[in-house]
């Protein structure tokens, strides 16, 4: 474990997942930047509003792609099928953002919403690392809450293609405060958990939930306008 190495090692692990983590959320910009600049953003639009049903069809294909990521960036006999899995769970989370996006710019006719939503982001996610780091407790005992709390969240959203019900600002609030505990839950892991080989499945992990928070921090401002 990377708990277990000495201070330089240790240290050496972190920076390389934050770096990744970097490079990840740097990509997941330029691949929406330049899905845009196709006119995919408009086309995403169209598909997604000739039925309530095409999200099921996207969430279903997204949570496929993520386990394969996951299962890829988690090989401990090939750090080029590590790289697949962040590349490929990157591009998969830049093609289902890829709808909000679009209607956030279209609700202010430029990119001001998701620059905000985006520095609230990182400013949370500072603040979260900074509490991991300084009180280095363990937090694992959170994973059986996220699963738990993860489940009832997907379940809630498949129903509300069914049932009369509505996810608005109260959900996406909840669901701030959930993406928040899984930031905290996985740099914890970073600290207490990883082997020092694993940088790369652990800045998926935080990537994964980075981009939970930044899709409901943009969700909440734009339900505000």
């Amino acid at each position: 474990m990377a708990s277990d190495t000495g201070e330089n090692e240790r240290a050496e692990f972190i920076r390389k997942t934050y770096w990744h983590l970097g490079g990840a959320i740097g990509l997941f910009v330029l691949l929406e930047a330049m899905f845009i600049s196709m006119g995919l953003g408009a086309v995403a639009l169209q598909i997604l509003g000739a039925s309530k049903y095409s999200w099921l069809a996207v969430i279903g294909g997204f949570m496929l792609v993520s386990w394969v990521a996951e299962k890829w960036a988690t090989n401990d006999t090939s750090l080029q099928m590590q790289y697949a899995g962040l590349i490929l769970y990157t591009v998969a989370e830049a093609v289902i953002f890829l709808p909000l996006i679009m209607m956030a710019m279209v609700m202010t006719g430029d990119t001001s919403l998701i620059t905000q939503a985006g520095m609230i982001t990182v400013g949370m996610l500072l603040g979260i690392t900074a509490v991991a780091f300084t009180t280095k407790k363990d937090f694992s005992f959170l994973g059986g809450f996220i699963k738990i709390v993860g489940f009832v969240a997907l379940a809630m959203i498949i129903a509300s293609f069914f049932l009369p019900i509505s996810l608005g600002l109260w959900f996406s609030a909840a669901m701030v405060v959930f993406a928040s505990v899984c930031i905290l839950y996985n740099t914890s892991n970073l600290i207490h958990r990883y082997h020092t080989s694993q940088y790369v499945a652990a800045s998926l992990s935080l990537f994964a939930s980075v981009a939970l928070l930044f899709w409901y921090v943009l969700r909440l401002l734009m339900s505000r306008d």
